[in-house]
């Protein structure tokens, strides 16, 4: 399939499939190589903003095009909501993620998976993370922290954390609508790219203590993670 490939993103890079029938693609983008027209020329409606804005959309969007031509054979790209939020077509369900030169996106199809959340995260300096721990971690989470024995361990687990919750929270919030911050979910195990969240408050459809499961991939110097909701039986 010809298509125009903007010069400010690299080739597109499939990343393992998380999740049964999904698609996961993502890029890295240079936003200083942006040029106005690449909206255009993508076939993809602009977003106002500056380069560093309209650049992650624009790489975000692609990487969501792809997946879904992929999942449901649909060559488009998920506009806006009025909210901000992408809008899937119908059939199915994803989620974009952007961070510091880099896209992501997830598609599956809406059959298997009521919502699903992505968030893509450059892993933290040590320092950094160590400061930020307490907004970010339950009593729970910062005592598992303190077991650690390494500083990088210790580092990327507050960024899968960090990650992890944003994720849950970009699955979730579509279904309930309702708002919840990095203290209401706790991560409870995490292993070979597997992890378990539990959200610590009551939100509409989901009681609190519900028991969720997430995935984590580590590329490079970042982590992607991965929440999803499967669908419920016809």
């Amino acid at each position: 399939m010809a298509e125009f490939h903007p010069a400010f993103c690299q080739p597109f890079e499939r990343y393992p499939p998380l999740l049964q029938a999904c698609a996961c693609y993502g890029l890295r983008f240079n936003p200083a190589l942006f040029e106005q027209t690449d909206f255009t020329r993508c076939d993809i409606a602009p977003v106002t903003g500056n380069a560093k804005r309209q650049s992650e959309y624009l790489a975000g969007r692609l990487c969501a095009r792809q997946g879904l031509f992929e999942v449901i054979g649909e060559y488009q790209a998920p506009p806006r909501s009025s909210g901000g939020m992408p809008l899937w077509p119908h059939g199915a369900r994803g989620s974009i993620s952007h961070s510091h030169g880099r896209a992501a996106a997830v598609v599956g199809p809406a059959s298997r998976w009521r919502a699903l959340g992505l968030d893509l995260e450059p892993c933290l300096p040590v320092a950094r993370a160590l400061r930020l721990a307490p907004s970010i971690l339950t009593p729970s989470e910062r005592a598992h922290l303190a077991a650690l024995t390494s500083a990088k361990e210790q580092a990327f687990f507050v960024t899968l954390s960090f990650s992890l919750k944003e994720s849950l929270f970009k699955a979730l919030y579509p279904l309930c609508l309702t708002r919840f911050y990095f203290q209401h979910a706790q991560i409870v195990d995490y292993r070979q790219g597997k992890a378990t969240v539990r959200l610590l408050c009551d939100l509409p459809g989901f009681a609190a203590q519900s028991l969720l499961s997430g995935q984590f991939l580590r590329q490079d110097q970042f982590v992607l993670t991965l929440v999803a909701i499967a669908a419920e039986p016809a």
